[in-house]
């Protein structure tokens, strides 16, 4: 349930639900709710928005704004505008929807996939001791094959249009019956 909020010029009640969900989204994407708040907050509101405006929408302090920003500047996704004959600093997001995911995917992929990925090859290089460790390797390497081919796959997918996205995820139910049919098909033979 979204917290008591000073009124806001740009804040209404179905913004501010919106705003204050997509921040406890965000903590499961990566990023802490204050940030996910900025960001939504950014992403609803049609013109740039200044520090001061998203403090007061949001009721927090103009420095947890100022970080917030600065975090979402490291993963690229918001753009800072200077208005003429205004000296603040005013915030957009940066690119689609499509581009903050691809960005959300990319950075969660480095932070957390890639450093696993990276243990993972470790292990693997090393010899087993006995017959537990044997067990265990094979066990490591299933886990390995299966985030590599995850992270290829991502990664494949970034490169398509937002149209062929849209398009590969409609498909998504149709494309297993597809396999399931080739599947009995093989096993006729």
């Amino acid at each position: 349930m979204p917290i008591e909020s000073a009124p806001s010029r740009v804040m209404t009640p179905k913004i501010e639900t919106f705003v204050f969900h997509f921040g406890e989204m965000g903590s499961r994407w990566g990023f802490n709710r204050t940030v996910g708040q900025i960001y939504a907050l950014l992403v609803i509101t049609e013109e740039p928005i200044c520090a001061n405006e998203i403090a007061d929408a949001l009721g927090i302090s103009r420095g947890n704004v100022s970080m917030g920003l600065k975090e979402l500047n490291s993963w690229q996704l918001v753009q800072t505008i200077h208005k003429q004959g205004d000296r603040k600093d005013y915030y957009h997001t940066k690119g689609s929807i499509w581009d903050m995911a691809n960005k959300v995917f990319e950075e969660r992929r480095k932070r957390e996939m890639d450093p696993t990925l990276s243990m993972l090859r470790d292990l693997l290089m090393e010899e087993p001791a006995n017959g537990k460790e044997e067990f265990a390797q094979e066990r490591i390497n299933e886990i390995h094959d299966l985030l590599e081919n995850i992270t290829h796959w991502t990664q494949s997918l970034q490169t398509l249009s937002p149209e062929k996205l849209n398009t590969l995820m409609k498909l998504g139910s149709s494309v297993g019956k597809v396999l399931e049919f080739k599947d009995k098909l093989i096993q006729q033979k």
